[in-house]
């Protein structure tokens, strides 16, 4: 494959991926590429090319689904707080409701552990006040 042709398929990618990327994480993604910006510009590039460009992009699982997933894999890291927060942000952006994703935190207590359960519950609390979804009471 020639250049030309490899350049233009990498275009392709990193727009379809940008796209996506504004339709899960919205102003969230796009804080998270622009503070990649200096000092590793080509890593902003790969997470818009390979997780929204190549894998968010394929048919097999709605967004819903796939924000689920993400929820759920982060809050058992344990370790992914800033990512579990932008990614809490996204499932909601794609028709999660609150509900829905305090469930499957809790639902990690069972194959995480409690402490990384709490830990994205405490995550999830601070998206949901930010974006008034829940009370101060």
């Amino acid at each position: 494959m020639n250049d030309v042709m490899t350049n233009e398929r990498n275009d392709e990618r990193y727009e379809r991926g940008w796209r996506k990327l504004q339709e899960v994480d919205g102003e969230a993604g796009t804080r998270v590429v622009e503070s990649l910006a200096k000092i590793a510009p080509d890593f902003a590039r790969y997470i818009i090319e390979f997780p929204f460009g190549d894998i968010y992009s394929r048919p097999g699982l709605d967004l819903k689904s796939r924000e689920i997933a993400v929820v759920a894999a982060l809050t058992a890291l344990g370790n992914a707080r800033p990512q579990l927060k932008v990614h809490v942000h996204g499932a909601l952006n794609v028709g999660c409701s609150a509900q829905e994703v305090v469930e499957v935190i809790m639902q990690m207590a069972v194959y995480a552990g409690f402490p990384a359960a709490l830990n994205g519950l405490f995550a999830a609390e601070e998206v949901l006040r930010e974006r008034g979804l829940l009370d101060d009471a």
